[in-house]
């Protein structure tokens, strides 16, 4: 009986999870090859490049113009999977691919992974929804498609929640099956402290060149189990998420805080930026939420979310920076289990995100 073994995939692609963000017909077109044993691995090599060439050979300019045609189709998901199959193809077509679609901060529009890092656009919000599983702790984050709030939405990112003895974490990740620190799928994590008033937000990726990644057991088990070199082994301190005491039980809502660290393409013309910091890539953006007014009327605290909230809820909140009352994150109750999500430049998909999901949960100190 002849065996088979798997070829890796082609060298300095990257081993992004295509059938958990984008499903299966995007990921066949980056599906490996099989070869009998004892071929040999250059041979092997150079008949994958030898295909790769055959697409690859195409002028540029062609290219351009196909993946600009193919964009103009896929305005809105799910179209707009036919971006991401033609980035698929082979590198070639991949590095045009990105070279024409614009990120989120210029476009507005979410497209490739790397996209949900991010800064989303300075002049309006993306609109998000997260639903809530309470039977398996599972949180899911979609984008909204349609102003409604009755869509099914494009999924982006799943996260659950495991308790660690007196700390819980959040593992975030781009395959809702797939929630392990190690795989490719893995974005980051969230930890809280004991009382559920501090919680730590940590990138898979570093924010700036140098940045040394977390000494935590997890941060080191997560290193022992990396799969490609190409990705970073290692959980990086991004920030941090703080709940004000309550001591007094005085009648009021959460207050919260946060600190985060914004790499040099989120930064620009964004407040509360630190003069001395040493590190020339990475300001902090410190961020508080917005108090909101007693309505006698109603005998509440009240916001105006837009129409975006539907639902009064302790974890309601919106985010602005400390010396303006732009709001940058905003996060609502709109059903027994679904919470809206909008956010804005300088923050990210995969930021905003974090920063909702220390929402829930219990906070005794804090109410």
């Amino acid at each position: 009986m002849s065996r088979r073994r798997a070829i890796p995939a082609r060298r300095g692609a990257a081993p992004w999870p295509f059938s958990a963000f984008y499903g299966e017909a995007a990921a066949a077109a980056a599906e490996t090859r099989v070869a009998p044993l004892g071929a040999s691995p250059e041979t092997e090599v150079t008949e994958e490049e030898k295909g790769d060439d055959r697409w690859s050979s195409m002028l540029p300019e062609l290219l351009g113009e196909i993946v600009r045609r193919v964009e103009i189709g896929g305005e809105r998901w799910p179209a707009r999977k036919d971006v991401v199959s033609f980035a698929c193809v082979c590198r070639r077509w991949r590095d045009v691919a990105t070279g024409v679609v614009s990120p989120p901060l210029d476009s507005g529009k979410i497209t490739f992974p790397s996209s949900l890092k991010q800064p989303g656009p300075k002049d309006f919000a993306i609109q998000c929804f997260i639903k809530r599983n309470k039977r398996n702790s599972m949180f899911y984050l979609y984008l909204g498609l349609t102003p409604t709030f009755a869509d099914k939405g494009k999924f982006l990112l799943a996260a659950r929640r495991f308790r660690h003895g007196a700390h819980t974490e959040y593992i975030i990740s781009l395959d809702a099956d797939d929630l392990f620190q190690g795989s490719n799928a893995y974005m980051g994590k969230l930890r809280s402290d004991f009382l559920g008033t501090k919680f730590t937000i940590y990138d898979s990726l570093p924010p700036f060149n140098g940045a040394k990644a977390s000494s935590t057991r997890s941060s080191r088990r997560f290193a022992s189990k990396q799969i490609s070199p190409q990705v970073p082994a290692g959980n990086f301190q991004i920030g941090q998420v703080y709940y004000k005491f309550n001591l007094l039980k005085s009648r009021g809502p959460r207050r919260m805080h946060c600190a985060l660290q914004l790499s040099s393409s989120s930064q620009d013309n964004t407040p509360s930026k630190s003069h001395n910091n040493p590190n020339p890539n990475v300001g902090p953006l410190l961020l508080r939420n917005k108090a909101p007014r007693w309505h006698e009327h109603l005998q509440c605290w009240c916001l105006n979310f837009h129409g975006r909230v539907t639902v009064a809820s302790v974890k309601n909140f919106q985010l602005v920076a400390n010396d303006d009352e732009t709001v940058l994150l905003q996060f609502g109750k709109v059903g027994d289990d679904t919470f809206t999500m909008d956010y804005r430049h300088p923050l990210s998909a995969f930021q905003a995100f974090a920063i909702c999901l220390t929402s829930f949960g219990t906070k005794l100190a804090c109410e």
